[in-house]
């Protein structure tokens, strides 16, 4: 995979509204059933931390896409200010909650949206300003990477989104037009500053203490 790595702030005058969009809807299978929104951390609901580095980054709006057990993450988790979408489909995989969120996006002006998901705790705000950094405009390709593995969060310029929308079904996500875009996409290192693990079996819960 060709890949640019960069560091540094945005070459264009402006700052373009760049969206988070984080990926809540998992229903944590491996871990029990126990939805990876609710799972705890620092005294609160998981999802309130992935919602905060966003903001803490610099992305605004932030839309979050719920699946498993929405009604009882919207009861306990402080959601203000953000836009909060359901995942009906959720149990199909990431692809459809990727699908569900850039819908949510279409018509707020949003350049980009950076997506991350809930259950990384490990990756926090100055790795995803060092990706919202790389943006450059609408066709904009970029992703953290880890030791030269490309992770999250990505970074997706608002021209890209309906054939990231079209292609993104299963588990798979966005990488179909990822693969189909290698030479395009922007590797920005993070491992400096963040750690790229998910929390998926139970043994994985001691990284939340």
């Amino acid at each position: 995979m060709s890949s640019h790595t960069h560091s540094g702030p945005p070459l264009i005058p402006g700052s373009p509204v760049i969206a988070g969009l984080l990926l809540a809807a998992g229903g944590g299978r491996r871990l029990g059933g126990r939805p990876k929104a609710l799972l705890p951390y620092r005294g609160r609901p998981l999802v309130e931390n992935a919602v905060r580095v966003l903001r803490e980054a610099g992305c605004g709006p932030v839309h979050v896409v719920l699946g498993a057990s929405a009604a009882e993450v919207r009861e306990r988790a402080d959601l203000a200010g953000c836009v909060v979408v359901d995942n009906p489909d959720w149990a199909q995989g990431m692809g459809s909650s990727l699908r569900v969120g850039l819908t949510s996006l279409a018509g707020t002006g949003a350049g980009a949206a950076l997506v991350s998901l809930v259950d990384q705790p490990g990756i926090g705000p100055v790795a995803v300003a060092r990706v919202l950094a790389a943006y450059r405009s609408p066709t904009s390709l970029v992703a953290a990477a880890y030791d030269g593995e490309r992770g999250h969060p990505v970074l997706f310029g608002a021209d890209r989104w309906a054939d990231i929308a079209a292609t993104a079904t299963g588990d798979k996500g966005a990488r179909v037009h990822l693969a189909r875009h290698a030479g395009e996409l922007m590797l920005v290192e993070c491992s400096d500053v963040a750690e790229a693990f998910d929390i998926d079996t139970p043994p994985d819960l001691a990284r939340l203490l």
